[in-house]
């Protein structure tokens, strides 16, 4: 480990919970893993593909194992309401926590979109294929629907916090009460406006379980972890075998209806297992990560997790490039004992190229990462009294937001099936320039709400 990561682990603030960041490095590491098994390239003449699940049935129930997304939403509860607090102890705002929040989100991900759009840029200008050129994009650009319901989430993290001290654990009830409404819309064939509520209801109902752990209505005993794992899996169980979800908790070709887009009750009943699960061995890793070692392996995961996050499948992209265009790996029937043991060199192949994209492009996170232990140390924080932030620095802040989400989810929409040659280069300039203006916008809301509190 480096010098500079084991100095940030060293000087951890012994009231951090180190078990939520072994829980989000762990949950990084089976996210990855997952969408990296679950990718069937095919190749004649024209790069293709689909989910294993096509074509080995057998796999649905490991996705209970691999559909970790709801851990991270977990943890994000726990922690944004532990910083949140921390914050506003020291005399900040709501504003201003969002502002440094989302700068360790902001950071990597415009590098990340400014990297993809000038490689998109450069194979169009080379006589690319258009559709393959958006094929790939859409791919890369997989996991920004978890920063879509993230940034939002962290947004509402005041009024979450704020309803959880009111009504405690009924807020993430009413929330799956509503989640099953928009499922039963969509079974029963009602609009469906009404069931994409749920991509925000679900996720923010499993934030606010990690708000309720934070603030104790959820405790880390096995008299509580047992009775939600229990009920959580066994509610799993009726909903997915003999009820009218699928079992498979990512994507199904095969599927009427989806676990994940949107999020669904049988989701949500994933996640409650989950919960059960963080909280029951709690104890046992914080013991573990008293010693410095794995502590610090911890921490290094943490400095560059949203990187690896971000371009996991744009080493994908590159291997159906370097692998399959080239014809170096074989195409054997999905699912067949060739198929499984080729899962070897596409692994080691996809983490040494995500390694390599991690060492170039990690610095932008580890930035922002290194700021926020700086300031842990009592670096800058805001100043009470006269530096709270006015109305236009929360309207920029909001207005940021909103256009950062937005360029998200119309980069995110492209489809699978890419563009037409004379829409994609719009397509992209357009949704790439509304989350530009928002990223600029919450970097200038940051700029003036650091020096009016300063």
């Amino acid at each position: 480990m480096s010098a500079p990561l084991r100095r940030v682990a060293e000087r951890t603030p012994p009231g951090r919970d180190r078990h939520i960041d072994l829980l989000r490095a762990v949950a990084i590491v089976l996210v990855v893993l997952g969408h990296w098994l679950a990718v069937v390239v095919t190749y004649r003449g024209r790069i293709g593909g689909d989910t294993v699940l096509a074509f080995v049935p057998w796999a649905r129930p490991l996705t209970w194992l691999f559909q970790v997304m709801p851990v991270f939403f977990l943890v994000g509860g726990f922690a944004g309401a532990a910083s949140l607090g921390s914050y506003q102890r020291r005399g900040g705002d709501a504003i201003g926590w969002f502002l440094c929040r989302t700068d360790r989100l902001i950071r990597p991900t415009t590098a990340f979109l400014l990297a993809l759009g000038g490689a998109a840029l450069i194979a169009l200008l080379l006589g690319a294929d258009p559709a393959t050129v958006g094929m790939g994009v859409w791919l890369a650009c997989l996991p920004l629907w978890f920063l879509i319901a993230y940034v939002t989430v962290v947004l509402l993290t005041p009024v979450l916090l704020a309803l959880h001290r009111r009504a405690g654990l009924a807020v993430p009830a009413v929330f799956a009460v509503a989640v099953a409404f928009g499922d039963a819309a969509r079974l029963l064939g009602g609009p469906g406006m009404i069931g994409a509520a749920n991509y925000l209801l679900a996720w923010a109902a499993v934030y606010q379980l990690g708000i309720a752990w934070r603030e104790g209505a959820l405790s880390a005993r096995p008299r509580v972890a047992v009775p939600m794992i229990v009920g959580g899996l066994g509610a799993l169980v009726l909903l997915t075998v003999p009820g009218p979800y699928p079992v498979s908790m990512v994507t199904d070709p095969g599927a009427r209806l989806q676990n994940t887009s949107p999020p669904t009750l049988a989701l949500l009943a994933l996640a409650v297992a989950q919960t059960g699960v963080a909280l029951l061995l709690h104890e046992r890793g914080g013991r573990m990560l008293r010693r410095t070692r794995p502590w610090t392996a911890v921490v290094a995961a943490n400095s560059v997790i949203m990187t690896v996050f971000l371009w996991h499948m744009t080493a994908v992209v590159i291997a159906v490039l370097a692998l399959y265009v080239t014809g170096l790996l074989p195409q054997p029937p999905p699912g067949s004992a060739a198929w499984l043991l080729l899962r070897v060199p596409w692994l080691a192949f996809l983490t040494a190229t995500l390694a390599v994209l991690v060492a170039v492009f990690a610095r932008f996170e580890r930035r922002a990462f290194k700021r926020r232990a700086f300031e842990r140390r009592g670096g800058p924080r805001p100043a009470s009294g006269p530096g709270r932030a006015g109305a236009s620095t929360f309207a920029a802040t909001v207005a940021g937001a909103g256009l950062v989400v937005a360029g998200l989810l119309g980069t995110a929409l492209t489809g699978a099936e890419g563009l037409s040659a004379p829409r994609l280069p719009v397509h992209f300039a357009v949704f790439f320039a509304v989350y530009f203006a928002g990223a600029a916008l919450l970097w200038a809301a940051r700029s003036w709400h650091r020096r009016v509190t300063s």
